[in-house]
């Protein structure tokens, strides 16, 4: 397993990675599949502000990633950053997730990052595991504030120090 920082060629393994979280779960709470191009350009958003990175096996296949961007749009929140990760389905508990957001926050943290926020969607056990597990604290849940695949959804936030 290796995790390096992402590039714009990565934008189709990420963007095969994100598709069935979209299409299949209410994790992600965008309705259509971004394409190659907007997985492109939210690469190079990301990394042009805070950082993308991927994890690979042995052979070079790209099974997940991570990445930190604003969190909210305000001068104040310079701090803060919001941070999302996303393994391939079938690859989860392998310890992927974790080594990626362990680069991802020391990266974070030698920007000058100084807060890190997770949101997620309600129920979500694994996600809601492995932040915890990383030093994340439950700060809130916005109940029914989201709607997907004709229900409403819970948002938990989690915030840890980086």
């Amino acid at each position: 397993m290796k995790i390096r920082q992402a590039g714009i060629d990565d934008a189709a393994a990420c963007a095969a990675i994100y598709t069935p979280y979209v299409i299949e779960t209410p994790i992600t709470l965008e309705y259509d599949a971004p394409s190659v191009v907007e997985m492109a350009r939210r690469i190079e958003a990301a990394l042009a502000t805070h950082d993308w990175i991927v994890v690979e096996d042995d052979d070079g296949t790209v099974f997940g990633y991570a990445y930190g961007g604003p969190y909210r749009g305000r001068a104040g929140f310079l701090y803060a950053c919001e941070v999302s990760i996303y393994i391939d389905l079938n690859r989860h508990r392998t310890g992927a997730g974790k080594a990626l957001y362990t680069t991802l926050f020391d990266r974070l943290a030698e920007r000058g990052f100084k807060r890190a926020v997770a949101a997620v969607t309600m129920p979500n056990e694994p996600s809601v595991g492995i932040h915890t597990a990383l030093g994340f604290e439950m700060v809130g849940v916005h109940q029914k504030i989201a709607w997907k695949f004709d229900r409403w959804v819970d948002m938990a936030y989690l915030q840890r120090d980086l």
